[in-house]
This record gives structure tokens, C-alpha cells and sequence, in this order.
């Protein structure tokens, strides 16, 4: 037994050094096993945290880049924002407004015909007289409003300047008729060109000072009052000092003669001389000035036997602010004219009188003037009142007889309410009385209730 042992005592001590030097190696293998994921498990918790700090620089840029952008679009949308477009290397601005009118009208004497001025404005020459039938009507138009394009390009380093203006009251005629489409024809207001001091174009006269039209839901307001003339001028507007200009043009001639025994105007096309026109206009903190000289011929030539006389004109007029925000103020234009007549109160009296049978012009002189006061009683609300006056006195030669028909006088007062619930929309509402009278005595009236809406843009 003890030799038994003795023999299977050394292969049972070799088995368990095997086994050892097995487990062993597996341990060592797991220990390296270990080690690698330990490492692996370090260098993704490493990268992971890399990430997360990169994440985290990403997400900071990010935020400061949007940052960034919303100054520059709060900084771009607090910026004034131009007007208007760019064509080429102009820059063009529209602008205008539609205004549609509601109108009651009362004529003491007759009626005056649909469609024609005198219904869709107020002008004292088409006022009826002589004792007709009274007679009431309603009119509704959109007609005046208008549009206007403002054009500046650069030339040269120097700014050229443009305007085109139209409305669908200018026109005479129509097209369609109130029963259906109610069209009217686009017809020009001024279209002029500026560069540096000279405007050539068709513009405002500079005989007249267009501060003191009043603010009326009629298409002119104190008409038989006024200076009122657009036509194509060349004109010069020299700085004098601050706030005051000197403005002289020479402008479109055109006689509106009558002839003895009948009103109606004509048109003669017969001038050889421009007109002549210069204003000197002041703005300051008070108010504005104008004041304004014409010179003009006035001819006909009537079957090659020619007629001419001179005409000559002064006006005076200007405006005072009555507070800070200069949404109140009064207002006030005087005007005399000799042979002047077309410049004033749209031709309420002809220029000159013909005399067939002297071949002579006879002279007319025209005084007239309107006052108006605007005054605000509340934020986007004003009342305006106005009243103008004409009168005419034909020369001693043309005998009462034979200028019975013609116009001698007109006056007209209005007062209105306007309300601008936005400072693009005006809603009016105004009355007005006016009344005409012939050189023979025979006078009519109107009265006229005026509702009016406008847009402007």
C-alpha cells in the first residue's frame, strides 16, 4: 500500500499543478480582459464628456449667433425704412388717395345738368339764375380721387427730380354713365421735371399760393376766392435767405375773352407772349407768406383783324399757426386782377371783353379774397370754416346792356367737421351757401350738404 501511494502520489500533485497553472492563465486572461474594458469603458466616458463639452460650445456659438441675428434685425427694423423702388437708378415713390363724395344740393334757380362740374364741385359760375324752378339733387362720385408718382434719379452726382400726377376729375368727358359703370377718364394734374433750381413742366402757377386752399371735402373749397392755374411753366426758384424763396417762371399764354352781348368763354389760342409769374414765398415758425406778381397779353385775332391788350395781377396771402403742432391755424388770400381773370376763381369772369365793332378790348377787373380758420378740438378731430368773395367790374364802354348775362359777383361761405379715426383715413362732413350774381341783378343760390371719405396712401 505504501508503494501504491507512494506511486500515485506524484501524478494527483502534476494533475493540480495543471489545473493551477490553467486557472491561472484564465485569470491572467480575465485580468487583461478587464484591463481592456476598463480602458475602453475610460476612453468612451473621455469622449463622452469631449462631446458633451463640445455640445455644450455648439449650443454657447449657436446662442450667441442667434443673438447676433436678432440685434441685427432689431437693430434693421429700427431703422427708418425707405420709401418707394429701385428701377435702373431711380428711385420711384407712389403715392395718392381715393376719396369718394356724397352730396345734397339745393339750386334756388334751376337745375344744373348731371354730370357737369357744377355737380361735382363747387363752382359759382354754373350756379343758375334768373328765377327758375328750385330744384334739390343727390350725387355720389369717386371720381376725384388721384395718383401721383414721385421719380428721383441720380445724374452726375446731381439729384433730377419728377412728378406725374393724374386724377378722373379733370377730364370733361365720360365713360359709361351713373345707370351702370360709372367710368371716367385718367386724365393729367402737373408732370414736371426738376434739377437743381429749374422745374420744367406742367406745375402749379407760381402766381399762386396753394397754403391757402382750406381743408374742404369740396374738390377746391373757397373757389371764387382763390388763385387756382396748373399749366406748363419753366420756372427758377432762387434762395433768398432762411426760409424765404424767390420762385419766377414764364408760362403757358391763353386768353378766355367774351364777346359783347354774350358771357361764353373762348379759348383764342391767339397769344404771341408768354405769361409772366413770380412769387416770393417765406416759411417760418409762425406761419407762411406768399406774395405773388403777374404780367400777361391778352389777344384775339377774329378773322385776321388782331386785338390786344396787357393784364396784370398781385396776390397776397399766408397762414398762421395757432399752436406747437400746427394743427390749427387761420388763413388768408387777397388778389386783384386786370385782365387777369383766369388765373382767379377758375375763370369766373372773362379775361377781357371783345368789341366787334371797335375792335377793341375792354377791360375787366377782378378783387378777390377768402379767409379760413382750421382749428383741432380733439386728437383727429378739426373744424374748419371758410368764405370767399369775388367781385368783377367791367370797363365804362361796355354799356349794362350788353354785359347783362355776365358774371359781377359771388360769394360762398362753409363750415366742416373732419374726424381721421387713422392718420390715413379723413371722414368730412360740410355745409355750404354760395351765391351768384349777373351785372343785371339777377342772382341764384346754393346749398349744398357734402359728405366725403379719403384714403390716402
Amino acid at each position: 500500500m505504501l508503494a501504491a501511494s507512494c506511486l500515485v502520489a506524484p501524478q494527483t500533485a502534476a494533475a493540480a499543478t495543471d489545473r493551477e497553472v490553467q486557472l491561472e492563465a484564465r485569470l491572467e486572461r480575465l485580468e487583461a480582459e478587464m484591463r481592456l474594458l476598463r480602458a475602453d469603458l475610460a476612453s468612451a466616458r473621455q469622449e463622452q464628456a469631449e462631446s458633451a463639452a463640445q455640445a455644450q460650445a455648439a449650443i454657447a456659438t449657436a446662442n450667441a449667433k442667434s443673438e447676433e441675428a436678432t440685434a441685427k434685425v432689431a437693430a434693421i427694423e429700427s431703422r427708418p425704412q425707405g420709401d418707394g423702388f429701385k428701377s435702373g437708378d431711380t428711385t420711384i415713390k407712389l403715392g395718392g388717395y381715393i376719396k369718394m363724395v356724397a352730396s345734397a344740393s339745393r339750386f334756388s334757380d334751376g337745375e344744373v345738368a348731371t354730370n357737369s362740374l357744377g355737380r361735382d364741385f363747387y363752382l359759382p359760375q354754373t350756379i343758375p339764375t334768373g328765377g327758375g324752378t328750385a330744384q334739390k339733387v343727390e350725387d355720389f362720385t369717386a371720381k376725384q380721387s388721384r395718383f401721383w408718382l414721385n421719380l428721383d434719379t441720380a445724374v452726375g452726382g446731381q439729384s433730377v427730380k419728377g412728378l406725374v400726377e393724374v386724377d378722373f376729375q379733370t377730364a370733361p368727358g365720360t365713360q359709361g354713365s351713373q345707370r351702370t359703370t360709372n367710368g371716367y377718364n385718367l386724365a393729367l394734374r402737373r408732370a414736371w421735371m426738376q434739377v437743381g433750381r429749374v422745374t420744367i413742366g406742367q406745375d402749379w402757377s407760381s402766381f399762386q399760393y396753394t397754403g391757402a386752399l382750406p381743408e374742404s371735402t369740396d374738390f377746391v373749397g373757397a373757389t371764387e376766392g382763390t388763385v387756382f392755374v396748373r399749366q406748363p411753366l419753366i420756372r427758377y426758384s432762387m434762395p433768398l435767405a432762411e426760409g424765404m424763396t424767390l420762385h419766377a417762371s414764364i408760362e403757358e399764354p391763353e386768353s378766355g375773352t367774351a364777346t359783347v352781348g354774350s358771357p361764353a368763354l373762348t379759348e383764342n389760342g391767339d397769344d404771341r407772349l408768354p405769361d409772366f409769374a413770380a412769387r416770393l414765398a417765406y416759411t417760418g415758425k409762425i406761419g407762411e407768406g406768399s406774395l405773388a406778381v403777374l404780367a400777361r397779353q391778352v389777344r384775339v385775332d377774329n378773322a385776321g383783324v388782331a386785338a390786344d391788350s396787357f393784364g396784370w395781377g398781385i396776390s397776397a396771402g399766408g397762414k398762421i399757426w395757432l399752436n406747437d403742432s400746427k394743427s390749427s391755424d387761420v388763413r388768408a388770400l387777397v388778389t386783384y386782377g386786370h385782365n387777369a381773370s383766369r388765373y382767379i376763381g377758375l375763370n369766373f369772369a372773362p379775361d377781357a371783353v371783345y368789341d366787334p365793332v371797335t375792335n377793341q378790348l375792354e377791360s375787366v377787373n377782378v378783387i378777390a379774397a377768402l379767409a379760413a380758420a382750421r382749428i383741432a378740438i380733439a386728437p383727429g378731430w378739426r373744424v374748419n370754416v371758410m368764405g370767399s368773395y369775388q367781385r368783377v367790374d367791367y370797363a365804362d364802354a361796355l354799356g349794362t346792356l350788353a354785359i347783362a348775362s355776365f358774371n359781377k359777383q359771388a360769394w360762398s361761405a362753409a363750415a366742416n367737421l373732419f374726424y381721421s379715426p387713422v392718420k390715413n383715413i379723413d371722414l368730412g362732413i360740410e355745409y355750404r351757401h354760395g351765391e351768384r350774381e349777373l351785372v343785371s341783378g339777377a342772382d341764384g343760390a346754393l346749398d349744398r350738404i357734402e359728405f366725403a371719405a379719403k384714403y390716402s396712401f
